[in-house]
């Protein structure tokens, strides 16, 4: 359980959900993690008590990736406090559903601020303490694959994502630094609920189209991304694993 070991991992959006999971994943392999949080403290201090009570080594850091001052900041605190950094996580997100009726101006740039323009930050800010060897794992999802209906502009932001990640496997691999993607399907987190997907007709509909029959849970993701992150990967860059359960 120690695949990990020695390094030093910045997961964004990490106090819930998805993040979270991930987060407490990468400890346990033996990675050191900062758990990077915008306004929740107590959910990032929680997701920082479970990890240090089993043994592991974590640190919470208030920053809002879509700052570059402020993405910057998250990464040197990471190198201040464990020396180094070489897993980057962009899990930072908004998960939010409108017709296009409904679309306006302000939930456009919402989500395309923080989907979008928090990764490019995120990304630049780490690459400049990445070494050889660094992963970066963007966590995008597989509604760019199933077309749901009234995700027009979140469905736009994860496929600007799988766009712009392509693009940087191919200009940090000269670095010797890797990127990759995470499509999860539905996922039962506190976004989910908020967004009213649980118990919904939109739940039960992505359920039956799925061939393993269920919903998944952040735990689901988190594995995945863990061997992303690990040295079992390192052949692996500008892939697109899509955590769905088998929809498509």
């Amino acid at each position: 359980m120690s695949k990990l070991q020695g390094k030093v991992a910045v997961v964004t959006g990490a106090s819930k959900g998805i993040g979270a999971g991930i987060a407490k994943a990468l400890a346990k392999y033996g990675a050191a993690v900062v758990v990077n949080y915008s306004s929740s403290k107590a959910g990032a201090d929680a997701v920082v008590e479970a990890i240090t009570s089993s043994g592991g080594r974590a640190i919470a850091v208030q920053a809002d990736v879509t700052k570059a001052a402020e993405a910057q900041g998250l990464m040197a605190a990471a190198v201040e406090q464990f020396g180094r950094l070489d897993v980057l996580v962009n899990n930072s997100g908004i998960y939010e559903f409108a017709s296009i009726e409904e679309v306006t101006e302000e939930h456009y740039r919402r989500l395309f601020d923080v989907n979008v323009l928090g990764v490019l930050l995120a990304t630049q800010a780490a690459a400049r303490h990445l070494g050889e060897g660094g992963s970066i794992v963007n966590i995008s999802s597989a509604i760019t694959h199933v077309h749901t209906p009234t995700a027009a502009v979140y469905a736009g932001t994860k496929g600007a994502l799988n766009a712009i990640s392509g693009v940087l496997a191919n200009e940090l691999a000269p670095r010797k630094i890797r990127v990759n993607v995470v499509s999860p399907g539905l996922v039962i987190t506190e976004g989910t609920h908020t967004a009213g997907v649980v118990g919904s007709e939109m739940e039960a509909g992505i359920i039956a189209q799925t061939p393993l029959g269920r919903a998944g849970q952040p735990e689901d993701i988190a594995g995945v991304v863990a061997f992303l992150a690990s040295d079992d990967a390192r052949w692996l860059t500008g892939e697109d694993i899509t955590a769905s359960g088998g929809i498509r």
